[in-house]
């Protein structure tokens, strides 16, 4: 059994309200040296057998089908 692990996140050009609230938190926090703060999300995948190349691409597959949107996300993935 192997994970992997699928970070998403808002690509660069998205504007990223949540992100924003969260800084501006950390500011009146007392955080004042924060500058930016870009929030996603992470999904561990558990898979039988080794995470291989043809594993890896069948996640990267699955990621791309259901975890993220492409057309607003990226992601990227790596074997842990």
């Amino acid at each position: 059994m192997a994970r992997v692990f699928i970070d998403v996140m808002l690509k660069p050009e998205i504007h990223d309200p949540q992100g924003d609230a969260i800084a501006e938190s950390a500011h009146r926090l007392g955080y004042g040296n924060v500058v930016s703060v870009r929030q996603g999300k992470r999904f561990v995948v558990e898979i039988g057998g080794p995470a291989g190349e043809p594993a890896l691409e069948a996640i990267a597959k699955l990621a791309s089908d259901l975890l993220a949107n492409p057309v607003i996300e990226d992601f990227t993935l790596h074997a842990g």
